[in-house]
């Protein structure tokens, strides 16, 4: 009996005594590094600090991104008070540019078989020269920034620096064999197991207590999804053309209100995706200039030359919107070429259809009344009534017209018009 009670107040006192079990926080970033990346792992090592996180182990796939960003996630990685894990996957991905320098920070670098790290040589973003010492200033200062990080964490600083100056890559296996990274895995689960144990210095807590933990993903959130997706260079060239839409049909038709609110909302979001953005302004100068030459053609005739200079202005400004080496900060040729021929043919049409509308006789109004035939009311000497249109007119002739006969209006003076009459020749157009 006394046994048994032991054993119930053991069973009772164990589990606290054991203390709850390891949770491992994991969190993807997938493509550029920018000010969202940033902001996202920024917030998750504070989430992973608050609720006593084993671990953040951080999957990343990434071509690379804005040297800001980066070194803003360097320094929360070395700033954070919970070991962060960076493991590149899926199979096929890369940690290149950028990410090389993130996962040099980690306390853990892991890579799935069959991808790639390095290639992080710098490049210049934002269309500006940059002579022969500036860029040996920009290249020293991040071989010397990588070299420092890899030795802070006991990795080949030779391979880091060379990843910097000769855009040296390896695959996961020859990164693991050059002391490069720490361990290669099949996946995310792999790699918490292998994690159990591992020394990530005193400062970090000393040994990894990761078996049986629990695994707590960690997703991006709408608004981070937003904001990431705001920061797709397509996306904010998109949002520009649509906003210079809308304020281009709301002063042309002054008082259609919806225009000219979706566009403001338009352009002060292609605005926003522009401070995470390289912009080139002398670009968005262009295609304002297309916008104020494509108005112009509106207000004044100019045979369709504004619509031509407009055009060009936008195609140029669309290609030096952001110029960049970096592929995943360029704007694809497949959304700039429909976005100017679109909006070329849009207004050619528009011009087009503007010209023939002024060459066309007016049916309306006194100018309408010219040319268009009636019939005599009373006998016209000089003076007398005639019926044009459906409506009683005060006409005027040089001779005398009898009452019944076919007259033709010549001209108007004030509320008076001046008619001839229709000989037996003249093909008649019509009678009222």
């Amino acid at each position: 009996m006394r046994a048994f009670v032991c054993a119930f107040l053991l069973g009772l006192v164990a589990p606290q005594a054991l203390g709850a079990a390891p949770v491992v926080h994991v969190m993807t970033i997938d493509g550029a590094i920018g000010p969202v990346a940033a902001r996202y792992l920024s917030r998750e090592i504070e989430r992973a600090e608050d609720e006593g996180a084993a671990c953040l182990v951080m999957e990343i796939d990434t071509p690379g991104g804005l040297d800001s960003s980066m070194r803003s996630m360097v320094q929360a990685i070395l700033a954070s008070r919970v070991p962060v894990v960076v493991y590149v996957s899926p199979a096929g991905g890369r940690c290149a540019s950028a990410g090389v320098f993130i996962a040099m920070a980690a306390d853990v670098v892991a890579m799935t078989p069959g991808t790639s790290i390095g290639a992080a040589h710098p490049v210049t973003i934002g269309g500006g020269e940059v002579d022969d010492d500036m860029m040996e200033k920009i290249l020293n200062d991040s071989a010397t920034y990588m070299r420092g990080l890899a030795e802070q964490r006991g990795r080949n600083a030779e391979w880091a620096e060379r990843a910097v100056r000769e855009s040296a890559t390896a695959t996961a296996e020859e990164a693991l064999e050059l002391g490069v990274i720490d361990l290669v895995v099949e996946s995310t689960e792999e790699l918490i197991e292998k994690l159990d144990g591992w020394d990530v210095g005193e400062a970090r807590g000393g040994r990894l207590a990761t078996a049986g933990g629990a695994v707590r993903r960690l997703e991006m959130g709408a608004r981070f999804r937003l904001l990431d997706l705001l920061s797709n260079p397509n996306v904010a060239y998109i949002l520009l053309i649509l906003g210079f839409y809308g304020v281009f049909f709301e002063l042309s038709n002054p008082g259609s209100i919806l225009p000219g609110v979706a566009g403001a909302i338009f352009l002060i979001l292609a605005f926003f995706s522009f401070q995470m953005l390289p912009i080139n302004y002398a670009g968005v100068f262009l295609i304002l200039l297309a916008l104020v030459l494509f108005i112009a053609e509106v207000k004044i005739t100019s045979g369709g030359m504004l619509t031509v200079g407009g055009t060009v202005s936008m195609f140029l400004g669309s290609l030096m919107l952001i110029e960049s080496p970096a592929p995943f900060l360029r704007i694809s040729f497949k959304v700039i070429v429909p976005a100017v021929l679109t909006t070329g043919v849009f207004f050619i049409f528009a011009v087009g259809a503007g010209l023939r509308a002024q060459r066309r006789k007016p049916t309306t109004g006194r100018e309408g009344l010219i040319g268009m035939r009636g019939v005599t009311t009373t006998d016209v000497d000089g003076t007398g009534q005639a019926l044009i249109h459906g409506e009683l007119w005060s006409v005027e002739a040089p001779g005398r017209i009898g009452k019944g006969e076919v007259i033709e209006v010549v001209s108007m003076e004030g509320l008076r018009v001046r008619v001839r009459r229709v000989g037996p020749g003249d093909e008649p157009q019509g009678r009222d």
